[in-house]
């Protein structure tokens, strides 16, 4: 009979692997067309992979855990003749799609390269893995040398491993003009060889890849505390008690409303303004962030938009986002406060220049005049990064003051 692949889908745009996460047939089971018969996990959900036709499922060629490129076969089929030709299916031998093969040592553990110089300089010794970190904790570069130069040797080497230019940071060259040799470069390798590591996930890869974009642009941070007695009346007297996060993701589509340029990116010399107030909200899920995107949040009011903030967080949380809350935001809201953190300087993701920052609530001392003496308040800190190239930091404090004043008045939110 006739053998179908399972195949490895291409899954989002930019997508190009996937991990194997479950198993929810086994070998011998019959399945149906367009059933699900595993799970895999992307750089920004877990989705299921469906088969092609219905038969019975002969095998998997693939492990949990294991990181598959689109188009690799996942498993095969047996099916009639008759339901290949309903379907429209490709057999086996006529998909020409490849077995994912067996990864290497170098290619599971890219950490196996994470190799730290010492403070010193590399001592000419019997056994070269003997190299110490400093007392003081993790070695750490000195002076002004570093990556400045990688030679095509190294960056072969690099590619091979999986390990990019910011993880080279901790190498000290010993080349000429402190460039970092492949003598250099294989030390690093060699040292944390048999150091405790783990294989990043999808997740926390693509946290690491958006963060180095980040950083690439001139970001500075500002921040203020907020009064938050009003939000804490309202919520309490609201019979639905909106998510404290729903009131700053809507007091930043205001603000944003009436300086949108908050909220602009800059190409070559011009500078673009948002077109709507769409905003992320980050939900931490394992190993991770991810940002689900509410669209036009001006343009309802926070009533309005209490089942879908619900809606989105628990979908994330659940690492199963709708097509329609992903990417395309202008903006995003964090609260880390749920964290016990009061402060802290977030960082905008590389296809925004805004994000706002929102620490626990405190009862602070504030002097009263009208009373003359200290009385506690209710405050929280929130914290603006932007991209400085967009604005400066009086854009940015006018726009926290009206975030402020749409706190302390949420009738108007």
């Amino acid at each position: 009979m006739p053998q179908v692949p399972i195949l490895m889908p291409q899954l989002g745009e930019s997508i190009t692997e996937a991990t194997i996460m479950h198993f929810l047939l086994q070998p011998g089971d019959t399945v149906q067309a367009d059933q699900e018969v595993l799970e895999v996990e992307t750089n920004k959900a877990v989705m299921g992979v469906t088969t092609a036709c219905g038969g019975k499922l002969l095998s998997f060629s693939v492990a949990e855990g294991e990181c598959v490129p689109v188009g690799a076969v996942l498993g095969i089929i047996e099916a009639s003749q008759e339901e290949v030709d309903r379907c429209g299916v490709q057999t086996l031998e006529e998909s020409h799609a490849p077995l994912p093969h067996a990864a290497t040592p170098a290619e599971t553990t890219p950490d196996a390269g994470a190799h730290f110089r010492t403070e010193g300089e590399y001592r000419e010794e019997s056994e070269p893995s003997r190299i110490h970190p400093s007392g003081k904790g993790l070695p750490v570069p000195i002076g002004v040398r570093g990556a400045h130069y990688l030679s095509p040797r190294i960056r072969a080497r690099m590619d091979e491993l999986g390990i990019t230019e910011a993880d080279m940071a901790y190498i000290v060259g010993t080349g000429a003009g402190g460039r970092i040799t492949i003598d250099d470069f294989e030390k690093f390798l060699e040292y944390v060889d048999g150091w405790p590591s783990r294989q990043a996930s999808p997740m926390r890869r693509s946290v690491a890849d958006s963060m180095q974009r980040t950083w690439r642009r001139p970001i500075a941070s500002a921040g203020r505390p907020v009064y938050m007695g009003p939000i804490i009346m309202h919520r309490k007297s609201h019979p639905r008690r909106p998510g404290y996060t729903l009131y700053f993701v809507r007091a930043l589509a205001l603000a944003l409303a009436e300086a949108p340029e908050c909220a602009g990116y800059m190409v070559g010399g011009r500078i673009l303004t948002p077109k709507r107030i769409d905003l992320g909200v980050a939900v931490q899920v394992t190993d991770g962030v991810l940002v689900p995107v509410m669209r036009n949040v001006d343009r309802y009011t926070l009533d309005e938009q209490i089942d879908e903030f619900n809606k989105i967080v628990h979908q994330a949380r659940s690492r199963r986002l709708d097509d329609a809350y992903k990417g395309g935001g202008i903006a995003t809201v964090t609260n880390f406060g749920g964290f016990g953190l009061t402060f802290g300087t977030p960082m905008p993701l590389p296809s925004e220049s805004l994000i706002l920052g929102v620490g626990a609530v405190q009862k602070t001392p504030v002097w009263s005049d009208e009373v003359q003496c200290f009385i506690p308040v209710e405050q929280a800190n929130i914290s603006a990064s932007f991209d400085h190239r967009v604005v400066d930091g009086g854009d940015i404090g006018r726009l926290m003051q009206r975030i402020a004043y749409y706190l302390e008045h949420p009738e108007l939110l």
